[in-house]
């Protein structure tokens, strides 16, 4: 993650592989939603503008819509805090 801040990446998203037919490769492990939570809080502790992370989650999950948003929070030095799975906002800080 230190390697894209370095080069202004500003999105990051974290996802479970998961195995859509018993033809594709097994999944190893499933991976906990507690350890999602420690990697997103991991990328906005490096400085990245938003990360969606969760077992979930894809690289397009919801990119543009999140990513503008969060620009324009930044901007304003304004926290508003959402539900990742609904996009309901749950606190403004």
């Amino acid at each position: 993650m230190i390697d894209l801040r370095a080069v202004d990446v500003d999105v990051v998203t974290f996802g479970q592989y998961m195995r859509p037919t018993k033809r594709h490769m097994k999944v190893e492990e499933y991976v906990r939603p507690e350890v999602f939570e420690i990697w997103r809080q991991r990328a906005l502790d490096l400085g990245f503008l938003y990360c969606a992370s969760g077992p979930l989650v894809r690289s397009s999950y919801k990119a543009g819509e999140s990513f503008i948003e969060n620009v324009i929070k930044k901007r304003k030095g304004v926290t508003i805090l959402t539900d990742e799975k609904t996009g309901q906002v749950k606190a403004v800080v």
